[in-house]
């Protein structure tokens, strides 16, 4: 199994003026970027991808020290548009032939997530928190009869219930390699500033029913990074509720 993440953002909602990406803010003394491989080396990830843009060099940097044999970086130059052209910047090793694990960078979490994600027995796999927080600001993971029918912050299908999806997904070959076509067709329709999340959708909504589902992480503790509150509620809230991994590997 090999990960993508998706790094390249400039993070403008976070404020400030010259601030370094998000996937190199620290928590407990280790960056984010550090966290995931020490994450990712524990449920067993052989390779690792980073779509990299803004601050790049700063992100290599990070990825030599904390990824060393296991990542790489591609770049993604046009980082100030939409996320789907990072996603279309790894399109190559979305259509690898291997699983895939598709990463949101500015992710802070608990291990546990990823156990779940890596061990769920659906080959193609969302994770979904069933507290969310209201508004359409949450990435909305909708359920109706058991079985995933939308995937957007704002609903557009009717569904049983909702949760936020965490930003993490498990991708089988096919699905994977469906996905960097999409991400593909994005970028040469010069559709450059939609979110990676709308080519997800597309891929959702054109498989079969039962082709993807979810693992319900609620109750295990992160959060995604967009606004200055949420690095203090990061700090405060969650860094003291995350466990480490224990060592030897995922049992």
């Amino acid at each position: 199994m090999r990960a993508v993440i998706l790094a390249a953002g400039v993070g403008e909602r976070l404020g400030g003026g010259d601030r370094p990406p998000k996937a190199l803010l620290e928590f407990g003394g280790k960056t984010l970027m550090a966290r995931h491989f020490e994450i990712l080396r524990h449920v067993g990830v052989e390779s690792v991808t980073v779509a990299t843009g803004y601050k790049s060099a700063l992100i290599e940097e990070e990825v030599a020290r904390a990824g060393a044999g296991l990542a790489s970086c591609v770049l993604n130059p046009d980082y100030r548009a939409g996320s789907i052209v990072s996603l279309w910047a790894v399109r190559s090793e979305l259509a690898s032939g291997a699983d895939v694990l598709l990463m949101d960078a500015d992710v802070l979490y608990d291990y546990r997530l990823m156990e779940r994600l890596v061990g769920s027995r659906h080959m193609n796999c969302f994770l979904m928190d069933r507290q969310i927080e209201a508004g359409d600001e949450p990435v909305k993971l909708c359920v109706r009869e058991n079985r995933l029918v939308d995937f957007h912050k704002i609903v557009r299908n009717p569904y049983d219930y909702y949760g936020e999806s965490v930003g993490f997904f498990r991708l089988s070959p096919p699905v994977a390699g469906r996905l960097a076509a999409r991400a593909e067709s994005y970028v040469a329709e010069g559709r450059r500033g939609e979110w990676y999340e709308e080519a997800v959708r597309d891929v959702l909504l054109e498989s079969e029913p039962d082709a993807f589902g979810f693992e319900d992480i609620t109750g295990l503790p992160w959060i995604e990074i967009d606004f200055a509150e949420d690095v203090a509620r990061a700090q405060a809230e969650v860094l003291p509720l995350l466990a480490e991994p224990p060592p030897g590997g995922r049992p």
